[in-house]
């Protein structure tokens, strides 16, 4: 059940530059790119393995993942749970963990009969508990055709995308209302400015975007312009569905002059994004208090190829100049104003979720 192997995962289409990168590290090892067929997987065989994946770490850098495992056995449960016996003390009673087994090939069993029969082993023989998020140790199993590589690796080894103290914006942005007057003027850039800003505003899943214009507006332009931006919301929604592993929500598109949305909200939370007003950056507590402190509905004020009229000043809650000095694009406002809401309040946020105070629609 010894094992001189190295597993590395890559880019599909790299396997033969990394088996040529580790050839020349080490000219004695047997290096397999995509061994059995499996794509994305290089297999090396070397008397020094442990030092190879060091050298592998330090000097591939289209090696994405190295695993050296401690065990290797024939595909079969039996081999793999005896296997799992000899390597079973690197788990320590007062410790938590997973099992994680890929599977490429066909089999009499499926990863997650692996994943049971191995964790029921694990619990009996060590008293361990399962933690499936954040484990103190990881029992890896990769399985490629008729043989099984097992290794007991520190759970940190898992680079995930949600770490403690990572919390979700989208629940925070369900909340906001983006309101905007309408970029008009010659279709062509009409049409390309509602397609870009529709995606930018679904891609932060705000609560509502609302056209407001001032006055007397070209009822053709706004047409293709509102058209465009629900094109774009949609386009960008259709690929959410489809990558998110939760629920989507669409951003609702509404049509309201500004001066009758301002005067109707007028109780409401209400920010304008204006040069005129106080650099982001110096405004923290105010944002926490307006944005995190309230239950009423935040609303967010923008320009486009003119900026927020003057007079709405008065009704504002606050002005804030997101970038000093720079005059930011139309389809970029709205995303430079939400990334930097996101950045400076993301701290408090998790506070505020703990408290319940964040609902989503």
């Amino acid at each position: 059940m010894s094992c001189n192997k190295i597993l590395i995962k890559t880019k599909l289409g790299y396997e033969r530059i990394v088996a040529s990168r580790i050839k020349d590290l080490d000219p004695s090892s047997k290096v397999i790119p995509a061994p059995k067929g499996f794509k994305g997987l290089v297999l090396v065989e070397s008397e020094n393995k442990d030092r190879l994946a060091e050298e592998i770490l330090k000097n591939v850098v289209e090696a994405e993942k190295v695993f050296v495992p401690q065990v290797c056995v024939k595909a079969n449960i039996n081999d793999i749970i005896e296997a799992v016996k000899l390597i079973i003390d690197k788990i320590g009673g007062e410790e938590t963990f997973a099992v994680r087994t890929n599977r490429r090939g066909k089999h009499s069993f499926t990863s997650i009969d692996v994943n049971i029969a191995l964790g029921d082993i694990v619990r009996k023989n060590t008293g361990a508990q399962v933690n499936l998020t954040r484990p103190d140790k990881i029992l890896q199993v990769e399985i490629i055709g008729d043989e099984a590589l097992l290794a007991i690796v520190p759970g940190s080894i898992e680079y995930k995308k949600k770490k403690p103290g990572k919390h979700d914006l989208y629940k925070l942005f369900w909340r906001l209302s983006i309101v905007q007057t309408p970029y008009l003027g010659p279709i062509d850039a009409v049409k390309t400015m509602g397609l870009r800003i529709g995606r930018e505003v679904q891609n932060f899943e705000v609560k509502e975007y609302i056209v407001a214009p001032t006055g007397l507006v070209d009822a053709f332009e706004l047409a293709v312009f509102i058209n465009s931006l629900i094109e774009g919301i949609n386009s960008r929604y259709d690929i959410q569905k489809k990558s998110y592993g939760r629920k989507v929500q669409k951003v609702s598109v509404k049509l309201e002059d500004l001066y009758s949305l301002v005067r109707d909200r007028r109780n409401e939370v209400i920010i304008v994004f204006e040069p005129e007003g106080e650099p982001v950056s110096k405004l923290r507590s105010e944002l926490e208090e307006l944005i995190l402190k309230t239950r009423k509905r935040v609303n967010l004020l923008f320009g486009s190829r003119e900026g927020v009229p003057l007079g709405v000043y008065r009704f504002a809650d606050l002005v804030v100049d997101i970038a000093p000095g720079i005059t930011l694009s139309t389809e970029y406002a709205v995303a430079s104003a939400l990334i930097a809401i996101g950045t400076i309040l993301h701290e408090s946020l998790g506070e505020t979720l703990e408290g319940n105070n964040i609902s989503g629609r």
